[in-house]
C-alpha cells in the first residue's frame, strides 16, 4: 500500500506541476465564457445582418406594398426594366438574389410560379422569410376570395401559454428545458473529452516509460498492477481537483453574476425548492437575469457530486483499458489499431444522448444506455437535469463500479505481461492468450 501512494503522489504530482496543467486549470472556465459570448454575438449578428433583395413582381395580386423592408431583408424593384434585364443586373451586383413572381390566373398557380435566383446558395432565413410574407399575403387574398370573413377570423383568434408545474405545485417554465438540455450536453461532451484526453496521457506515459526502459527498473520494486493502479488513481486526481477548481469558480461566477444583474441566490436554495409565479415574474425583467434565475433553480450540488462520480467512474473503466493499450504497443502509432473499439463507445453514448436524450430522457433507450457501463458515464449525465430516480443511479453506478473492477482485472493481465514486450506488433490474438498467462 505504501508503494501505491508513492506512485500516486508522483503521478498526481508530475500533473498538477506542469505549467500547462495550472494555465488551463484557471484559462479554461474564462476560454468557455468567452467561447459562448462569442458564438451568442456571432449569431445575433448574423441574424440581425439586413440583406438586399431584389424583385421583379409582374403579378397584380401581390402589390409593391406587401414586399416592404424588414429587420432583415430590404427590397428593391426592379420590376420596371423587366426580368431578362434584373437578371443580368443582380447577377453582377452583391445582392443577395433576385426573386421573381410572374403574372398568373390563379392563387395556386403564382404560389407554385415564384422563383428566386442567386449567384450562391442564398441563406436559409432569407428564403423562410420570403415564404412566410407571400404565403401570408396569398393566404389572406384566397380568403378573401372565398368570402371569409377576415374581422371574424382574427377575432377569434386565441394564444394559448401553458404554465409548467409539477404535481407537488412547483411552478416552471419554458425556458428551464433549454437550460436542462444545454447543461446536460455539455456534462456528456465535457466527460467524453476529459476521459479520452487523461486516459490518454495514462497511455503515453505507460509508453514512454516503456521505450525508455525505465519500467524496467520501476517493477523491479513494485508490481505491475500497483504501476498501473497508480498512474489511473493519480492521474483522476489530477483531473478531479481541476474539476473542483473549475467548480468553485463556476460557483464564484454565478455569485458575481447574480449581484451584477439583482438575482437573490437565498430564492433559489440549489434546487430544494422552485420560485412561484410571482417570484418568476419578479426576477425576469430581463433575459440575462431570467436565465441566471432558472440556473439557479437547478440542483446544482447534487448535479455536481454525480458528475464527479460519473467521470471518476468513467475515467477508471477506460483509462484502465488505455493503460493495457499503452503496455501492448511500442509506439503512439501503433496504438491506432486499438483506439476505435475504445472511441466507439463514447461516440454512441453522444450520439444517443443528442438523439434521444432531448426528445425523451426518461424513454427506454435512454434509460437502456444510461445503464450500460459504457456509455453511463455520458447519458446518465445528460439525463440527471431533467430528473432521474435515484434508485436508477444507483443501479448505473454499481453496475458501471462492477465493470471497472472486471476491466481492471483484465487490463492488468495485459499490462502485466505487455510492460516487458518489445519489438513485437501485437494483434488481438496475442492480446487473448496474454489473459491466459
Amino acid at each position: 500500500m505504501k508503494k501505491l501512494k508513492l506512485i500516486i503522489k508522483r503521478e498526481f504530482l508530475a500533473k498538477v506541476r506542469n505549467k500547462t496543467f495550472i494555465i488551463m486549470t484557471f484559462l479554461s472556465p474564462l476560454l468557455m465564457i468567452v467561447m459562448i459570448a462569442l458564438v451568442a454575438i456571432l449569431t445575433k449578428s448574423s441574424l440581425e445582418k439586413k440583406t438586399t433583395v431584389a424583385f421583379v413582381n409582374e403579378s397584380n395580386i401581390i402589390t409593391t406594398e406587401d414586399l416592404t423592408d424588414s429587420n432583415t431583408i430590404h427590397f428593391e424593384d426592379l420590376s420596371s426594366i423587366g426580368f431578362e434585364k434584373a437578371k443580368i443586373i443582380v447577377s453582377e451586383s452583391s445582392q443577395e438574389g433576385l426573386l421573381y413572381i410572374p403574372k398568373k390566373d390563379s392563387i395556386n398557380q403564382i404560389a407554385k410560379s415564384i422563383q428566386f435566383f442567386s449567384q450562391e446558395a442564398p441563406s436559409m432565413v432569407t428564403i423562410s422569410e420570403l415564404e412566410s410574407l407571400l404565403e401570408k399575403k396569398l393566404q389572406r387574398e384566397k380568403m378573401l376570395a372565398l368570402q371569409i370573413d377576415l374581422q371574424k377570423l382574427e377575432e377569434s383568434k386565441v394564444n394559448v401559454d401553458i404554465s409548467m408545474a409539477n404535481f407537488s405545485g412547483q411552478k416552471s417554465s419554458k425556458m428551464i428545458n433549454g437550460i436542462k438540455i444545454a447543461m446536460g450536453m455539455g456534462a456528456g461532451y465535457l466527460i467524453m473529452m476529459f476521459i479520452i484526453v487523461y486516459g490518454a496521457m495514462v497511455m503515453r506515459s505507460v509508453i514512454e516509460e516503456k521505450t525508455s526502459r525505465i519500467i524496467e527498473v520501476i517493477i523491479s520494486s513494485v508490481k505491475p498492477f500497483q504501476l498501473m493502479l497508480g498512474k489511473i488513481i493519480g492521474t483522476a486526481s489530477a483531473g478531479l481537483l481541476q474539476f473542483l477548481i473549475w467548480g468553485i469558480l463556476l460557483l464564484l461566477i454565478l455569485f458575481v453574476s447574480s449581484i451584477v444583474f439583482g438575482v437573490d441566490m437565498t430564492t433559489s436554495s440549489m434546487g430544494a425548492g422552485q420560485m412561484n409565479a410571482e417570484q418568476i415574474q419578479v426576477l425576469a425583467q430581463n433575459d440575462t437575469q431570467f436565465i441566471l434565475s432558472e440556473i439557479l433553480n437547478l440542483p446544482l450540488i447534487s448535479m455536481f457530486i454525480l458528475f464527479i462520480c460519473y467521470f471518476l467512474c468513467g475515467y477508471l473503466l477506460y483509462s484502465s483499458i488505455y493503460a493495457a493499450i499503452g503496455a501492448a504497443v511500442d509506439n503512439e502509432t501503433d496504438t491506432q489499431q486499438f483506439m476505435f473499439p475504445v472511441i466507439m463507445p463514447l461516440m454512441i453514448g453522444v450520439y444517443v444522448g443528442f438523439a434521444t436524450v432531448i426528445n425523451d430522457p426518461h424513454g427506454l433507450v435512454a434509460t437502456i444506455f444510461s445503464m450500460i457501463p459504457f456509455t453511463s458515464p455520458i447519458v446518465m449525465l445528460m439525463r440527471i437535469p431533467f430528473g432521474v430516480p435515484w434508485w436508477q443511479i444507483a443501479l448505473s453506478l454499481t453496475i458501471l463500479i462492477l465493470t471497472f473492477l472486471g476491466v481492471v482485472w483484465v487490463a492488468a493481465k495485459v499490462y502485466r505481461v505487455g510492460i516487458l514486450m518489445y519489438g513485437k506488433k501485437v494483434s488481438y490474438k496475442e492480446l487473448y492468450k496474454w489473459l491466459k498467462y
